[in-house]
């Protein structure tokens, strides 16, 4: 009897564990198959996600696309506007000519040399008319050069661009590096090739070539940049204006810019005194800068600058601005210079010029 009870025993251990080993094999199957489904899953959503950014980027590039077509139209609608509206004066012109014609001939001036003269200029004015209207199709504007910005918008900036000897001063200062002072010490600290590439110099920069390509195209022009001291962007260029038609040139003068990196405080002073130096004086200035200015025109005995130094500095440069002359200010956004745009703001409205702090996706 106590055989068969031990045999009884032995029996039901052997079962448990039979039991065991199966649930454990059924839970790994579990564990396995979960595994499988996770690490698929994941695959197909980073395979969506990758399809994601990939029509993310195709939009992108297609909105840039869209600007540069509106651009296009905008440029071709204003020139066949301009050759349709001296079409029509020439038109006129032609009417008067043959009406002066028929008036000679019941006068009995025929053949005359008054009337071969009128009839040579009729010929020119048809000739002029033909080739008028041939360009209207022409995608060529009035401008030296042409910009199209990377932002997906249309700006109406109420910069007024006209002019026959315009300047265009360039903040080159160390603060034109970045917004933050934090990053403007960090930015200075890294290599050139890295400076030059920091995001609001390089607006800075777009914004000069956007205005070059807006001057009239009879206008003269000048580009100084200014830190602690100003000079010309193009060398061997001091007191010397440029031409706009110049193409050449103007590339030039955007190359250059595009070596410069951003060192230095801020003299406004020495920048309007570089205005001096050109015959004749300007009728345009654009001032492209980032707040008021942190010496004179001399290099100062200290190493800070308060905010009320800052503004008798900008009170002080002021005085040696040409009289009479609109100064359109283009401020970039600086941390802890608060009182800046409130003066760029009235010396604006005060020249008569214009005031704009631009968001970082224009021009």
């Amino acid at each position: 009897m106590a055989r068969r009870k031990r045999s009884f025993t032995t029996f039901n251990l052997s079962f448990l564990d039979i039991m065991s080993c199966g649930f454990g094999a059924v839970v790994l199957v579990f564990l396995i198959i979960d595994h499988s489904i996770e690490t698929e899953t994941r695959e197909r959503n980073e395979n969506l996600l990758a399809e994601v950014n990939l029509l993310e980027e195709e939009i992108t590039d297609g909105e840039a696309g869209l600007v540069r077509l509106r651009n296009t139209i905008d440029e071709v609608d204003q020139t066949m506007v301009e050759a349709q509206g001296r079409a029509t004066r020439i038109t006129a012109d032609i009417d008067r000519y043959e009406a002066l014609i028929s008036a000679l001939r019941r006068e009995g001036v025929s053949e005359s040399t008054d009337v071969e003269t009128l009839k040579a200029e009729i010929v020119a004015l048809e000739e002029e008319v033909k080739r008028l209207r041939e360009s209207a199709v022409d995608s060529g504007g009035l401008s030296a050069r042409s910009f199209v910005g990377e932002g997906n918008r249309q700006y109406l900036t109420g910069l007024n661009l006209g002019g026959r000897h315009i300047v265009i001063l360039l903040d080159v200062s160390a603060s034109m590096l970045a917004d933050r002072v934090v990053n403007i010490i960090r930015l200075r600290n890294m290599a050139p090739e890295i400076q030059r590439q920091a995001d609001k110099w390089v607006r800075a920069l777009n914004t000069v070539d956007w205005l070059t390509a807006q001057l009239p195209i009879s206008s003269s022009y000048q580009v100084i940049t200014f830190n602690t001291e100003s000079r010309p962007a193009l060398d061997n260029t001091v007191g010397k204006w440029l031409e706009v038609a110049n193409q050449p040139q103007l590339e030039s003068v955007t190359a250059a810019l595009r070596e410069i990196v951003p060192s230095g405080g801020t003299s406004l002073e020495n920048a309007f005194l570089a205005l001096n130096q050109l015959s004749p004086r300007p009728d345009n200035i654009f001032l492209i800068t980032d707040g008021l200015p942190t010496q004179g025109s001399s290099t100062p005995g200290r190493n800070t600058v308060t905010g009320k130094q800052r503004l008798d500095l900008y009170q002080q440069a002021i005085r040696r601005l040409p009289r009479n002359v609109p100064v359109n200010i283009i401020l970039a956004p600086m941390e802890g210079d608060p009182m800046a745009a409130s003066v760029f703001w009235q010396l604006a409205t005060a020249s008569q010029g214009s005031f704009m702090s631009p968001s970082r996706d224009w021009p």
